[in-house]
C-alpha cells in the first residue's frame, strides 16, 4: 500500500461543500487534505471560508478544490460580527449555484451550525459533521455554547468523530446516545516518509546527537514545558538536540524554562515551519505530552516518517500509538516517566520506527480512510432522500 491515492474510480462523482477552520490546526489540516483527496478522485469539492485554508494555498487546480470567500458586512445595529450568518449565506449561494449535494462541516460550531442554517434556507445539502476534539471537550463543554453545540450535533444528518475516545466523550458531555461513527484521521505515507539526507540533518544535530522534535500550537493543553523538561532529562544522559515547531502563547514560557535549565543552546525554536514533513523525516523521536488529544495527528505524521513517539496517555493517543511497539506512553505530567520512556525508545529507535511506519500505513492510509468517508457521504444522502 505504498500508493497514497486509493482506487475509488467506481464511485459516482459527488458535489461536496466543506466548512472548516482555515489555520494550521489539526481539524483544518484533516479537512483540507480530505478535500484535496476527494477532488483528486473526481469529486467536486467547494471550500467555503473567510480565507483560503492553510494547506489549500497554491494547491487548487482546474479540477478543484474550489474556494468561495465568505463576505463580510458591517452594520451599525450589530454590536459584533456574526460570522455564522455570513457563512450560512455564502454556503447557501454555493449550494444553489453549484448544485452541492452534501455539506461536510468539520467542527460543531460555528461550522455545523452554519451548515444547518444553510440547509434550512435551501432545503438541500444535508449536513455531515465531523467532530475533532476541542469542539466537544473545550468549546462544547463551555456553558455559553453547550446548547448550541448539542443542537448542532443532534440535528446533523450524520456525525463522525476522529477517535473512539471522542465519540464516547461526546455522548457523555452531551448526555446523548446518538450514533457517532468513528473514522480515524489519515496520513499520506508518500509525503510523510523517512528522509535520508545527512547533510541536511547536520544543520540541526551532529551525527552522535539524538534529534528530538515537537510540533504543536503551543497552547497550555500541549504542555510544552513538559517537552523542555523531558528533553533536559534526556540531555543529562546522552547528547541530543530538540526542535520546537509551531507557535502560540506558551512559546515564551518554554524558552524561559529552557534558559533556566541551561539547555537553551540545544533547543531550536523554528516557529511555524512550513516543511514539517522533512524535519520529521530527519528526526529520531517525537514528543507529545499533551493533557488532551482527541487523536494526535502530529504523532501519526511522525509515525509515518518512521519516527517513534513518546506521548502522554491521554484521550485518543492510545488508539494511535501502541505502547512498547511504536513508542511509549506515560501519565500526563509525569516528566520522569516521559524522560525514561524517551531514553528507552532512543535505544530501540530503529525497531520502533519501522513498527511506527508500518502501523501508519496499515491502519491510517488514505486508501483505508477515504472509502469510509465516501460511504458515510452516500449513507447520509440515502437516509436524507428516504
Amino acid at each position: 500500500m505504498s500508493d497514497s491515492r486509493p482506487d475509488l474510480s467506481h464511485a459516482d462523482p459527488l458535489s461536496i461543500a466543506v466548512l472548516c477552520h482555515t489555520g494550521a490546526g489539526g481539524s483544518g489540516v484533516v479537512a483540507t487534505e480530505l478535500g484535496l483527496l476527494m477532488a483528486s478522485l473526481g469529486h467536486a469539492v467547494h471550500f467555503v471560508g473567510g480565507q483560503v485554508p492553510f494547506r489549500l494555498s497554491r494547491r487548487c487546480a482546474v479540477h478543484g478544490p474550489y474556494f468561495h470567500q465568505i463576505g463580510s458586512f458591517a452594520y451599525a445595529l450589530f454590536e459584533q460580527p456574526y460570522p455564522e450568518l455570513s457563512a450560512a449565506n455564502t454556503l447557501s449561494e454555493v449550494i444553489l449555484e453549484q448544485g452541492v449535494q452534501l455539506t461536510h462541516a468539520h467542527y460543531a460550531i460555528p461550522h455545523a451550525t452554519a451548515a444547518l442554517h444553510a440547509y434550512a434556507i435551501t432545503g438541500r445539502a444535508p449536513v455531515m459533521t465531523t467532530l475533532h476534539g476541542t469542539d466537544v471537550t473545550l468549546v462544547g463543554a463551555e456553558p455559553a455554547f453547550y446548547h448550541t453545540t448539542r443542537h448542532a450535533i443532534m440535528q446533523s444528518h450524520h456525525v463522525t468523530a476522529v477517535s473512539q475516545f471522542l465519540a464516547e466523550q461526546t455522548r457523555e458531555v452531551f448526555d446523548t446516545d446518538r450514533e457517532i461513527e468513528v473514522i480515524y484521521n489519515f496520513v499520506d505515507p508518500e509525503r510523510f516518509r523517512p528522509v535520508d539526507n545527512p547533510q541536511l540533518r547536520a544543520r540541526f544535530a551532529r551525527e552522535d546527537e539524538a534529534l528530538l522534535v515537537h510540533v504543536s500550537n503551543f497552547r497550555p493543553v500541549k504542555r510544552v514545558q513538559d517537552v523542555i523538561q523531558t528533553f533536559a532529562g534526556v540531555l543529562s544522559e546522552r547528547p541530543a538536540r530538540l526542535l520546537m515547531i509551531g507557535d502560540g502563547p506558551d512559546r515564551a514560557p518554554a524558552l524561559e524554562l529552557a534558559q533556566r535549565l541551561g539547555v537553551a543552546d540545544r533547543v531550536n525554536f523554528l516557529g511555524s515551519f512550513p516543511d514539517v514533513e522533512t524535519v520529521l523525516g530527519l528526526s529520531d523521536l517525537f514528543l507529545l505530552p499533551s493533557s488532551k488529544e482527541s487523536f494526535g495527528l502530529s504523532a501519526l505524521e511522525a509515525m509515518s516518517c518512521q519516527v517513534p513517539v513518546v506521548a502522554a496517555r491521554a484521550g485518543g493517543i492510545p488508539e494511535v500509538v501502541v505502547d512498547g511497539v511504536t513508542g511509549r506512553l506515560a501519565d500526563v505530567g509525569d516528566v520522569d516517566g516521559l524522560t525514561q520512556a524517551a531514553l528507552d525508545v532512543l535505544d530501540r529507535r530503529a525497531e520502533m520506527g519501522r513498527a511506527a511506519r508500518e502501523r501508519a500505513i496499515a491502519h491510517f492510509h488514505p486508501g483505508i480512510v477515504a472509502p469510509q468517508y465516501l460511504a458515510a457521504y452516500q449513507r447520509t444522502l440515502e437516509q436524507w432522500q428516504n
